[in-house]
């Protein structure tokens, strides 16, 4: 059996593979082609399309591709439903659905990044999730080793030194940190708090505790959102392009999930957002 897919995998493209070889079709054949290609291509191929808008195995509901294919075909491995939160997470930006996601998302942001070949990224990928697997299976209630002696007075230090009442000054990060969200928000979809940090040179836990301080009483992931919705309102004003164009540009794991961030944040969907603006640009002209 043949599984197509846009090209560039890195999470959810990567994963739903690992799903199909590892549960599904040992044989599968899985092929990247670049995203106007995929459904001509399925097409001529006779593949089955994944992970795009439109086809049935895609996203729903804010959940991902991965979390489609084991409600398809009745996947309850608890080890995999304690991944899909993971790949979840990590593949809309909710961190907050598995502690592990951020550190996925690092992995293959970074393996992306320096490997161009998509098939020899999933080789590398498919040796990943099956530790992941394993971890999710047989280690996911160990615990890494408690901080030692050492460890333990650098972090008291540490929280001593953030939790300084008397320092009033906005710490130079902040600055820092806006240019850089400012700078890659519109190119890099997947932009973390640790990649960030890391440019910084400050312990992302710091940033991650004193952020809402200093970025409008929002957590890291609620301040990027507002971002991504503030270019989806430019988006929507200035540009031609559909809702599901609009949702991919700005960061949104598909149409859905674009549209509930969208209400939560402006109180209105975007359809009507766009019907509302097209209507006061007409009436301003009469």
């Amino acid at each position: 059996m043949k599984w197509i897919t846009r090209e560039r995998p890195k999470i959810d493209r990567i994963a739903c593979p690992w799903l199909i070889r590892r549960f599904i079709d040992k044989e599968a054949e899985i092929i990247y082609v670049p995203f106007s290609d995929v459904i001509n291509q399925a097409s001529r191929l006779n593949a089955i399309p994944f992970d795009i808008p439109g086809v049935e195995y895609t996203h729903y509901e804010g959940q991902c591709t991965f979390d489609y294919f084991l409600k398809k075909h009745q996947l309850n491995d608890p080890a995999l439903i304690r991944m899909a939160a993971i790949i979840r997470g990590a593949d809309t930006d909710r961190h907050d659905f598995a502690p592990q996601s951020a550190g996925l998302e690092a992995i293959f942001s970074g393996l992306a990044h320096n490997i161009t070949d998509d098939y020899i990224l999933l080789d590398l990928g498919m040796t990943i999730y099956d530790g992941l697997y394993i971890w999710a299976k047989d280690l996911y209630q160990l615990k890494h080793t408690q901080a030692g002696p050492a460890e333990q007075m650098l972090l008291e230090i540490f929280n001593r030194y953030i939790n300084n009442k008397g320092n009033s000054k906005t710490p130079d990060w902040v600055a820092g940190l806006k240019a850089l969200i400012q700078d890659q928000i519109d190119t890099n979809l997947s932009l973390t708090l640790k990649d960030l940090s890391k440019d910084l040179d400050v312990n992302p836990s710091y940033i991650s505790r004193e952020f809402s301080r200093y970025f409008d009483n929002l957590s890291y992931g609620d301040y990027i959102r507002k971002l991504r919705i503030e270019r989806s309102v430019d988006l929507l004003r200035t540009s031609t392009y559909s809702l599901t164009e609009i949702a991919y540009l700005t960061g949104f794991s598909d149409q859905s999930h674009f549209t509930r961030v969208f209400k939560q944040q402006m109180g209105e969907t975007p359809s009507e957002f766009k019907k509302k603006y097209l209507k006061g640009k007409k009436d301003s002209k009469s």
